[in-house]
């Protein structure tokens, strides 16, 4: 990539649909897991709120995870001008 444009418009987007919604399931599911989550005035099971973290980790991990990958400087590519060594 020339440009880190792409890099930055795709770890935005993936923060804004994968991080925030992730943010808010992890509260959500750690309120569950305690026992005090409630739906539709019925007490939810504590392993609802246990999956619920760890999938909402997941969905934290994807904008990190792009990020990283996308905004890490690459390696230049090898001059032209520069002499190929002889091979042994």
């Amino acid at each position: 990539m020339k440009n880190k444009n792409t890099g930055i418009i795709a770890t935005v987007a993936t923060a804004l649909l994968c991080g925030c919604p992730g943010l808010f399931s992890c509260l959500f599911g750690a309120i569950t897991a305690t026992g005090n989550g409630t739906f539709n005035d019925t007490y939810l099971d504590p392993t609802v709120g246990y999956v619920m973290v760890c999938m909402s980790l997941i969905f934290i991990a994807i904008p990190i995870v792009v990020g990283v990958v996308m905004l890490r400087k690459k390696p230049a590519p090898p001059m032209d001008n520069e002499p190929i060594p002889p091979a042994s």
